[in-house]
């Protein structure tokens, strides 16, 4: 069989196919967008899938127009029922892209949905009852396409969302980027002025070749303008991530990081560290000595995760330091701390305190708790056992309150393990938490370790406990061991 195909099919058929070609380049270039999220990537493969559906059943129609034979005629109402379809979903799909971008009233955000999707399914019933009536289109004996009297029915939904789409973007102009609004009137005006032009250049289909060229460049835009957003977004991560390893260095510069912390005082050994679950945390520990004979010891834990909880540990440490320099009693301090943070405290932050002032020339240790977790003492030739005593409240918490202190007295070779909850409530991948059961199982396997092996002895079976659980609260651990006076 000789085609003899004129010269204005054969400029469609290029136009056609060369469109067919970019939207395959398209496509590949959107799912090999990485960067891009989800649902843009998914919009854009879609929209790129219909705008390809749409030009290939318009080609098929072109180059079937015309050729005799029943299957072929069946071939071109199904190749043309599709076109029209897809070019009401490509309008569906654009009124959604301005829909989502507009940003307008919840209320009328629901209210365009229901209508453009309502739009849809009557283009669609109408598409099909016209199929078989031959409302819209009909092929003649001769199998060429010929528009029928209802022919505007097709155009129908695809103008009133169109319409639409113009009330959006007039109304809703100032909520949409400047670049993003110039691209979506290009891609509805550009077909348009296709038509125009078409009508008196009779046959080629300019049509296609605008819409695929709108297409293009309203998808360029928008991905170069989501593409300087992650840019954006990806120096001010930087930026955040430089800030958080500086902040976090200058926290753990804050906190007694270097041992033998005393090493020129016999009478006691110290260790502890800090594990925020986060870059920065608001757990802290601190130890000091107030006078040749005197040795505070501080653990605590503030409300909150991240730099608010950082801010806040910085905040309440240097409190209590100083407060504690004056000589003051665990008890004192406590409430004196209190005050000054309620007394400006509007991000009604707490934290909780445990404080204890160790007389090193006898052992006597007074102290004070803030709501905090209740010490471990293993007192000499025993094993570590909870020192449970009555509870304060937060600091920061209310203003005013007042809180009592407890005496007991470390003999040589006992020894002193303060705790966040960070490790009893250590979570496994069952939502099991770890306890103070278990906590002091790991604290008694060698009572006779040193203060940084018992630390080790306790991480290591919170870690094994845990396993690849993530770390949802800082884990902040601190022990002492009493050694008295040798002479």
């Amino acid at each position: 069989m000789i085609f003899n195909i004129p010269a204005v099919n054969l400029i469609n058929s290029l136009f056609i196919a060369a469109g067919i070609g970019v939207c395959i380049l398209c496509f590949l270039q959107i799912t090999g967008a990485e960067h891009l999220r989800k649902e843009v990537r998914r919009y854009f493969q879609l929209l790129f899938l219909l705008i390809l559906l749409y030009i290939s059943t318009h080609l098929a129609r072109e180059l079937m127009n015309g050729f005799p034979g029943a299957g072929v005629r069946i071939a071109l109402y199904t190749v043309t029922f599709i076109e029209m379809l897809s070019a009401c979903f490509m309008a569906f799909m654009m009124s959604m892209l301005i829909l989502t971008v507009s940003l307008p009233e919840d209320k009328l955000r629901k209210i365009l949905f229901i209508l453009f999707f309502a739009l849809l399914c009557t283009h669609a019933i109408l598409l099909t009852a016209g199929s078989f009536t031959d409302l819209i289109y009909h092929f003649d004996e001769n199998n060429i396409y010929n528009r029928s009297g209802g022919y505007l029915l097709s155009n129908l939904c695809p103008i009133l969302m169109l319409l639409l789409d113009i009330f959006m973007l007039i109304k809703y102009r100032k909520n949409i980027e400047k670049r993003v609004l110039t691209a979506f009137w290009i891609y509805m005006i550009a077909p348009i002025t296709a038509a125009v032009l078409q009508s008196f250049m009779y046959g080629i289909q300019f049509i296609i070749f605008a819409m695929v060229g709108a297409a293009v460049y309203m998808f360029s835009v928008i991905v170069r303008n989501l593409n300087e957003k992650y840019a954006k977004q990806q120096l001010e991560s930087s930026r955040i991530e430089t800030e958080l390893t500086m902040a976090s260095s200058i926290q753990a510069d804050m906190l007694p990081s270097i041992y033998p912390a005393f090493p020129e005082r016999p009478e006691f050994d110290i260790y502890a560290s800090m594990d925020p679950a986060k870059e920065v945390g608001g757990d802290f520990y601190d130890f000091f000595l107030t006078d040749d004979d005197h040795l505070c010891i501080v653990i605590a834990d503030v409300s909150g995760k991240g730099v608010p909880a950082a801010l806040f540990m910085m905040a309440s440490k240097i409190i209590l330091a100083n407060n504690a320099m004056l000589g003051k009693s665990p008890a004192q301090i406590l409430t004196d701390a209190n005050a000054a943070i309620c007394a400006n405290n509007r991000e009604e932050m707490f934290v909780t305190v445990w404080l204890g002032i160790l007389e090193l020339s006898t052992g006597k240790l007074i102290a004070a708790n803030a709501g905090h977790e209740h010490p471990a003492v293993r007192h000499a030739d025993g094993r570590f056992e909870l020192y449970k005593s009555k509870h304060g409240f937060v600091i920061g918490g209310m203003d005013g309150i007042k809180y009592n202190q407890y005496e007991t007295t470390l003999e040589p070779g006992s020894k002193l393990f303060l705790y966040t909850d960070g490790v009893p409530e250590a979570t496994n991948a069952e939502k099991e938490l770890f306890g103070t059961d278990r906590m002091l199982d790991a604290l008694n396997e060698n009572t006779n370790a040193g203060p940084e092996q018992t630390m080790k002895q306790v991480r290591d079976a919170v870690d094994a406990f845990v396993k690849d659980a993530p770390q949802f609260d800082d884990l902040t651990m601190l022990c002492l061991e009493y050694i008295g006076n040798k002479q």
